[in-house]
């Protein structure tokens, strides 16, 4: 078996697309899934699974979601391996003197296009900073992430793929809980 994180976008905000954690994580078991953790109301999961591509997985979870509440919710997933290296990777947390509370990282659906990259990677979003590794999107904020030109919906129309955005701590706390 092989631990996962399901990041699921845009569910228990704003009262709309609301699914109960407890509701959730019945689901996942229903399909199949095992040692099922959720982690506050935002749509974040820990389980296990056989081991196989992390979008077969989001597909059949978006699917499952899709037939019980009558709604479309992306779902990325990740191993929590995966998630290990992610962490060691981003460039801003390795800074000694960076504010954790600034950092965010965005989960990208799938790797961006070429172009798309370096389109993106031209524009200046200063006071904030960004570095793209792989199908992550590192940020660094200067003020509240409410407050960044780099949202979900900035970031999903400049690369043209699904993405969902949690804050630093909550990415350390996933790992934690795993």
């Amino acid at each position: 078996m092989t631990k996962y994180l399901a990041i699921l976008r845009g569910i228990n905000v704003g009262g709309k697309r609301k699914i109960i954690m407890r509701d959730l994580k019945e689901l996942f078991e229903e399909l199949g899934f095992g040692e099922v953790k959720t982690y506050i109301q935002s749509g974040n999961v820990i389980f296990d699974a056989e081991k196989e591509a992390e979008e077969k997985i989001s597909e059949v979870i978006e699917k499952a979601i899709f037939e019980r509440y009558g709604f479309q919710v992306p779902v990325i997933c990740r191993r929590v391996a995966e998630i290990k290296t992610i962490i060691a990777e981003n460039p801003f947390f390795q800074q000694d003197e960076t504010d954790v509370s600034r950092l965010h990282l965005t989960f990208l659906k799938e790797v961006p296009d070429t172009e798309k990259l370096k389109e993106i990677n031209s524009l200046d979003v200063s006071p904030d900073e960004f570095r793209i590794i792989k199908n992550n999107v590192y940020l660094y904020c200067s003020g509240r992430y409410s407050d960044t030109k780099l949202s979900n919906t900035f970031l999903e129309k400049k690369l043209d793929v699904q993405a969902t955005t949690r804050n630093w701590k909550t990415v350390l706390k996933l790992v934690e809980l795993s």
